[in-house]
């Protein structure tokens, strides 16, 4: 025989009546993990521990499972702000990426397209020319490589395999694995430039044959 204390502490607690009330309890709980798993999704990319193809293909499954979880909880929650409030969900990165739809390498390109080739291209330009004028130093390089990835990881135009893709973020990890006054060595940007010029060059064949 238990005391009363110990009897509530042993008695199942449920949050519903039925079985209806515990589907919907189940959908709020898949929101809630699926909301927390895109917000730590988003900052892992920001921080550049996942790859972009597998950031997006991740982020986009999540998007699509999120919104068929809250499709069905809607009739409580009018917003996605409202649920996260109401759990105390600070997940702004998450909230931005569901009222897109769609990742952040995932460019509208609908009235963009021709603003991200014209960046894409100064972006390349600037990067060459700064070799060539003997500018080695990591602090003088890596946000104009960083900013080109971004912008070609960003266009749906360009495909997966573009080898701008891989190239391009090899130098990234370089840069990043140096001091901000540490240089290149003449070998090292010999062979950067041959690389940009081969990513330029394709990039220039892929918008002529999308043209």
């Amino acid at each position: 025989m238990c005391n009363n204390y110990s009897c509530i502490l042993e008695k199942e607690i449920r949050l519903w009546k039925n079985s209806r009330e515990r589907e919907r309890y189940d959908n709020m709980a898949d929101a809630f993990s699926l909301i927390t798993t895109l917000q730590a999704l988003e900052k892992a990319y920001i921080k550049d521990l996942v790859e972009p193809v597998e950031y997006t293909k991740h982020c986009e499954k999540l998007i699509a499972k999120f919104t068929a979880a809250f499709r069905q909880i809607d009739g409580d929650f009018s917003r996605i702000e409202d649920f996260a409030r109401k759990y105390k969900l600070d997940c702004p990165a998450a909230v931005l990426r569901i009222h897109e739809g769609r990742p952040i390498t995932v460019r509208d390109d609908r009235g963009n397209i021709n603003k991200a080739i014209a960046e894409t291209v100064s972006l390349f330009i600037n990067l060459m020319d700064k070799l060539k004028l003997n500018i080695r130093a990591n602090d003088m390089l890596q946000t104009d490589v960083r900013e080109l990835l971004d912008v070609i990881n960003q266009m749906s135009l360009i495909p997966s395999n573009y080898i701008g893709r891989e190239k391009i973020s090899k130098w990234l990890n370089i840069l990043m694995t140096m001091n901000a006054a540490h240089e290149i060595t003449d070998e090292q940007a010999r062979q950067f430039q041959l690389d940009l010029e081969t990513c330029y060059s394709e990039f220039n064949r892929l918008l002529a044959s999308t043209g």
